[in-house]
């Protein structure tokens, strides 16, 4: 069955990249998404029987390195980790492709798309199901692989092809970090293997390794190292650039990558890595921070993008700041049970987005929206499903996952989560309810701003060049006069789906995840060391704290609907009365700006030089080049001589005999 559940996605991709002009677009969606929704189903059936069973296994499937002390086997780690991961990572695969069927109807290079879904599924398989962190950097790599060729897969557009390129470069500064933390990893234990590594944790807590001249902690060090990984992954504070820009991409692809899997896997890695942050109470502090800053960060940009996919994505990197903020405080369930209730709702808001897209003919820009809930009432009670769930509206999902991590960060005995994570993770709850009523009531209620040719300003991140894909594209620049539809079916079953998972997963896996069921659920998946009470602490925490998410949900819908339904023209006017904080939050804290300055600047600077000057004119000039050339010079005033004239040459020999006579006088005398 695991092999089914793995390898039935790398078929789908094998069928449809090596054939997808044999069997056409629509032979490809087929093949590619039958098979994803069978390993879907698969998924399910392996969650009941490790979770809820005794199924937890490991699945030898070849052997593959052997090198000295290094040995590694291509295997698949079947606990209750994976199997929560396996559910995510296939359900919602299974409905982006269902999805792409509809929303990529008109593309002509579906077959490419398709594969390359599939491959981007299998990557992420690999990773959750590694038994060692060579096979997980395997897996790591290839999702990394498959976001860049599917970021950039409208390649004709130079956007495009530059988000691409910043994802794969912003990710391999993490990605150093986390194969230096692989190295460590090999160093300390002579292995990679978690069954080998995991046991002997506990054994190398207090020990010193010299590094960069300085004597570290081994397991801080080591941890620290492979956080770095995660945060390039899951995009936290500092390596977040390549997220938002990552919109550029399909917005299938935007459901995928930020919903269940790419951005995930830094919360998957350190969850699975528990036995070692058990032992490194700094990096967890380093967690806590940077989980905290992030979710502050986000949320604080979110408020005023007017892009309604970029909305969403600055909503994942808020929301991926409160799964570490679990992490970080030892609460592995609650970041897991986030990650897990996440999937659903966020996966649910940007194929929503992707429908609205899709009814106002690629239009992303919500300024350009409004009315739209009389047009496309399913999509508009869909995003209503998503918006509620992501806020934490009562016994919806994120409302079990989202405050629990809140009042986590509140139990947790140290200063960086109580008094740092806590007040902000519960302000940026606040920002969160805003901003996403603010989509809401921008794009579903409110005047329709789009049938009148409307200045297209501001939203230079349309889905893509429509026109150059057969796209009948009217709203470039112009606006357009077109009546916005509701999407087809094969658009509206996902969300219908995701629908149910973003109002039910919370209330029917609390137990299991976080409750009284966690030990029977887990069976040892997460590891939580003797001193770690953070699940009874949560539980025994004032109630004012438990009320303070639900006062920031209110307070973030109230100014929301008072500023863009009651007084539409509040907005303007605070914009006007504070530019500077406006233009801050607009340009995302300047970080592009400053690492551009910073970095991009002087390496192109450096590349430059070493091309023109180095390669140019120092290599070129003075070395093979350079010499070929001065061979070439002397010959061709050496050929020259060769006249044809007899005087000449008999000129020359006199001059020969004058100088070897000359030379003879000289030394006789």
């Amino acid at each position: 069955m695991y092999h089914l559940i793995v390898f039935l996605p790398l078929i789908g991709f094998l069928i449809a990249g090596l054939f997808g002009r044999l069997i056409g677009a629509r032979g490809s969606e087929i093949v590619t998404t039958s098979l994803l929704i069978v390993s879907a189903l698969l998924s399910w059936v392996a969650f009941v029987q490790v979770g809820f069973g005794s199924g937890t296994t490991r699945v030898q499937v070849a052997s593959w390195i052997s090198s000295g002390q290094l040995q590694v086997d291509w295997a698949f780690r079947v606990d209750t980790l994976t199997a929560v991961m396996l559910v995510v990572v296939n359900t919602v695969s299974s409905l982006v492709h269902l999805y792409s069927i509809g929303y990529m109807h008109e593309d002509p290079h579906r077959p490419r798309f398709f594969a390359y879904l599939s491959l981007f599924t299998f990557a992420m398989l690999m990773l959750v199901t590694s038994d060692n962190l060579v096979q997980m950097f395997f897996g790591w790599e290839g999702v990394g692989l498959a976001s860049y060729l599917l970021i950039g897969f409208w390649y004709q557009k130079p956007s495009a092809n530059a988000a691409a390129m910043k994802a794969f470069i912003v990710n391999r500064v993490g990605d150093f970090g986390f194969s230096l933390g692989i190295f460590l990893v090999f160093v300390l234990f002579g292995s990679v293997g978690f069954d080998a590594i995991f046991p002997r944790a506990g054994e190398l807590a207090s020990q010193s390794f010299r590094f960069l001249g300085y004597d570290w902690n081994a397991m801080t060090l080591t941890c620290l190292l492979l956080f770095m990984g995660a945060m390039g992954k899951s995009a936290q504070f500092l390596l977040h650039t390549w997220l938002p820009d990552a919109m550029e991409g399909p917005t299938p692809v935007s459901a995928l990558i930020h919903a269940a899997t790419m951005v995930t896997a830094g919360v998957f890695m350190l969850a699975r890595l528990s036995p070692l942050f058990e032992y490194a109470p700094v990096a967890l502090t380093v967690v806590v921070v940077i989980g905290a800053t992030t979710a502050f960060f986000a949320a604080t940009v979110g408020l005023v993008q007017n892009d309604i996919k970029r909305v969403i994505a600055y909503s994942t990197c808020s929301q991926l700041g409160y799964m570490f903020v679990a992490l970080g405080v030892g609460n592995y369930g609650a970041g897991i049970f986030h990650l897990f209730t996440h999937a659903f709702f966020k996966a649910l808001l940007f194929l929503g987005a992707g429908s609205v897209i899709h009814a106002m003919h690629h239009e992303q820009d919500m300024r350009h929206m409004g009315g739209l809930r009389k047009h496309i009432p399913l999509t508009a009670a869909a995003m209503t499903i998503g918006t509620l769930a992501l806020t934490g509206f009562p016994f919806l999902a994120g409302y079990f996952s989202k405050d629990a991590i809140i009042e986590s960060a509140y139990a947790a005995h140290s200063a960086a989560a109580t008094s740092y994570a806590f007040p902000l993770l519960v302000i940026a709850a606040c920002m969160t309810s805003f901003y996403s009523w603010r989509l809401y009531f921008m794009t579903f209620e409110g005047k329709p701003r789009w049938g009148h040719g409307h200045d297209s300003h501001g939203h230079g991140h349309d889905d893509h060049a429509h026109a150059a894909h057969g796209h009948d594209d009217h709203s470039h620049g112009h606006g357009h006069d077109h009546t916005p539809h509701e999407s087809p079916w094969v658009m509206l079953i996902p969300l219908a789906v995701l629908s149910i998972g973003a109002v039910a997963a919370g209330f029917v896996f609390k137990e299991a995840f976080i409750g009284h069921d966690f030990e029977k659920f887990w069976k040892a998946a997460l590891f939580m060391g003797k001193e770690n009470h953070i699940l009874h602490a949560m539980h025994e925490v004032p109630k004012w704290v438990v009320w303070s998410p639900f006062v920031a949900m209110v307070i973030g819908f109230v100014l929301a609907y008072l500023m863009y339904v009651r007084w539409p023209e509040i907005p303007g006017k605070l914009a006007a009365a504070n530019p500077a904080l406006y233009q801050f939050l607009l340009n995302k804290w300047y970080f592009d700006e400053l690492y551009d300055f910073l970095f991009v600047r002087p390496s192109k600077w450096l590349g430059r030089f070493l091309w023109k000057k180095g390669d140019g004119l120092v290599i070129d000039g003075f070395g093979p080049d350079g010499v070929s050339a001065r061979v070439v010079d002397v010959t061709n005033r050496v050929v020259r001589l060769q006249t044809g004239y007899l005087y000449h040459y008999a000129f020359a020999m006199l001059i020969g005999v004058a100088g070897l006579v000359t030379w003879y006088l000289v030394a006789r005398g």
